[in-house]
């Protein structure tokens, strides 16, 4: 049985260029060593990386979105891939990592397999994203897709967990917890100006009174903060046990495949 850690709730403040609570607590998770290689497979996004990068020996950046874009951080090897078919040989990595990005993928099972194929077999995936906690009123996936169209579900913990089975991962370690967080940091991040005014006054309406959007919205000092819960889960290749990568046994990812 996986180890989970109960639910907690955390304050996050989105300021720019400082490192949020929940990006601290995934780099606790998951643990990366000065031995580990590396792969962060992200969507539009950079800061894992930058999170990581001073505590492995070595980060490479996929970023798997479909179309240019400006990188979040400078991540210290950056290659633009599909994720369903990784451009590393088979066991490149000892840790790969994909934060806010696997439900963007356009097949998250085929992208887990690939990720499970290019980690060693006693290396980790380390899976961060958001969850459906229950079957509350409101429709919390619907504020997610106006802010970004490319977001395509909120799983359950159970959805997500199963999706790693089916993939060929055997899941070790649980952890949910649940997120304030100002709303106008993170809806400045939504591509349509438009969009972010709906999700706007859904948020107050909902704090009025009205609606109920799933994201349990109220004031907090003058401004609209809502919640979210995320899940950490920590993954190994089916078969394979996560152990401390010896000294100078790790591997620099191979060349890509041809």
């Amino acid at each position: 049985m996986p180890q989970r850690n109960g639910a907690r709730a955390a304050v996050v403040a989105d300021s720019a260029g400082t490192l949020s609570s929940d990006l601290s607590r995934l780099v606790d998770f998951t643990e990366p060593t000065a031995e580990d290689v590396c792969l962060d497979v992200t969507f539009r996004g950079g800061r894992m990386a930058e999170a990581m990068g001073s505590r492995a020996r070595s980060v490479t950046v996929v970023d798997a979105a479909p179309q240019p874009t400006r990188r979040v951080g400078l991540p210290p090897v950056a290659v633009r891939a599909n994720a369903g078919a990784l451009p590393f040989r088979d066991g490149s990595f000892t840790l790969v990592t994909v934060r806010f990005a696997l439900y963007r993928l356009p097949d998250p099972r085929l992208a887990v397999r690939e990720m499970l194929r290019v980690c060693r077999p006693d290396g980790r995936l380390i899976i961060a994203d958001l969850i459906r906690r229950s079957l509350g009123p409101g429709d919390r996936e619907r504020l997610e897709r106006l802010r970004d169209p490319g977001h395509r579900a909120i799983p359950s913990l159970s959805e997500l967990t199963e999706l790693l089975v089916e993939a060929g991962a055997d899941v070790r370690r649980l952890e949910l917890f649940t997120i304030e967080r100002p709303a106008e940091p993170w809806l400045a991040g939504a591509g349509d100006a438009k969009a972010a005014v709906q999700i706007r006054q859904a948020l107050a309406a909902e704090v009025e009174g009205g609606p109920p959007t799933g994201a349990r919205p109220r004031v907090i000092g003058g401004e609209l903060w809502f919640r979210q819960s995320l899940a950490h889960v920590a993954a190994v290749p089916s078969g394979g046990v996560a152990s401390p990568v010896a000294a100078g046994s790790a591997r620099r990812p191979g060349p890509p495949r041809r």
